[in-house]
């Protein structure tokens, strides 16, 4: 192999494929990144049997090649050179890099030994803008359970119908679901289950594309195929039933509060604090306001050792008063999130979810179970 390019390029697809190198497996060679010429153009892989991300970027191709390289070493050494050519020639197992007054040489594992990368052609096809994806990954991804007690519960559900498609994740204790439309309709009504990590992974480097995401599921080998134009990412998906989660969100309130979002989310911050040593309890007291008139929220959290703290926010508060209790960072999470200026807290009674929904779209909802206190 003998080629060369520039070291930005190669920086930047090293960033993104290294998010699916190894960092602990049996399988050494999972925690190299895959380095191989393809056409006139350098390709760079890598997987952790889970997810495996390819990037191509330009180069000048002399003669064709591949070989696998320690990720971690070859990443923090090319972030260091200065962005000019890299000439990249190898010799046996040893890569050879020189650019400007730099040389260096890594010794590298074949090729041939590195698990290949699935390629996911035939199923469901569809494409979805840029922006549409990441927005729902973001706002649904952080709700998804990290222990594997129930492994359904740790990805997100993606449902394409037509040309709509809804993400949804549950832990248990909360349920995110948002609701958005692809650029091509599907053939068939399909639900699939992707690890709520690969679609943070993929979110990330989703930011720095600005061209629609082609979606490629094939249910029979149980992999889902993300596309860009220099960037696949394959995933392989969750295996079992997602809970019926229409079922979860409260169809009716006895309360609703509409809150100003900064404000709303400072309160829960400043609450948060002494939260900390009391179950990560925060307490929220509705007051509807004389009619046509603003109404308030108290946002309370107390700890016996430490003391506590109350905050107030204006509000505009439909239906009768009332006092529920939620986790502080369920909350705060959801909040970051949401991009309109303003929420509605709608709740039923202080042992009921409470129901988060930005004001303005109607395409995400937001669940929450509350905590039990002593009023």
């Amino acid at each position: 192999m003998k080629l060369s390019c520039l070291q930005e390029n190669l920086k930047n697809a090293l960033s993104i494929v290294s998010r699916a190198v190894a960092t602990r497996s049996t399988l050494p060679i999972t925690q190299n990144v895959l380095i191989a010429t393809d056409g006139s153009r350098l390709k760079l892989a890598a997987t952790n049997l889970e997810i495996a991300i390819s990037c191509w970027i330009g180069a000048k191709v002399e003669k064709e090649g591949a070989i696998t390289v320690p990720a971690r070493l070859l990443t923090d050494y090319t972030s260091l050179l200065p962005n000019e050519k890299i000439d990249i020639n190898l010799t046996k197992n040893t890569l050879h890099l020189k650019c400007a007054r730099s040389e260096t040489s890594i010794n590298g594992l074949d090729a041939a030994d590195f698990p290949p990368i699935p390629e996911v052609t035939d199923g469901i096809n569809t494409k979805i803008e840029r922006e549409a994806l990441r927005d729902g990954i973001n706002q649904v991804s952080f709700a998804a359970a990290t222990e594997e007690s129930r492994p359904v519960l740790t990805g997100v559900q993606l449902e394409f119908d037509g040309d709509k498609l809804i993400l949804a994740a549950a832990d248990g204790f909360r349920l995110a679901v948002h609701y958005t439309s692809v650029l091509t309709p599907v053939s068939a009504k399909t639900a699939i289950i992707v690890p709520a990590k690969a679609l943070v992974e993929l979110s990330r480097f989703l930011s720095d594309q600005d061209e629609s995401v082609e979606i490629i599921v094939n249910q029979q080998k149980s992999q889902a195929l993300f596309r860009l134009k220099n960037v696949e990412m394959v995933s392989q998906l969750i295996q079992g039933v997602f809970p019926n989660y229409s079922q979860l969100i409260p169809q009716k309130y006895a309360t609703r509060a509409v809150v100003d979002l900064t404000q709303f989310l400072q309160a829960i911050k400043m609450a948060s604090i002494f939260a900390r040593d009391g179950s990560g309890i925060v307490r929220m007291e509705m007051t509807p306001g004389p009619e046509m008139t603003a109404g308030k929220m108290n946002i309370s959290a107390r700890a016996e050792e430490i003391g506590e703290n109350i905050g107030e926010v204006d509000a505009l508060i439909d239906g009768e008063p009332a006092k529920i209790a939620f986790n502080a960072k369920y909350v705060s999470d959801v909040l970051g999130v949401i991009k309109q200026k303003q929420v509605a807290l709608e709740t039923t009674t202080s042992s009921s979810p409470g129901v988060i929904r930005p004001i303005g779209v109607s395409n995400y909802v937001h669940v929450v179970m509350p905590m039990f206190v002593q009023w």
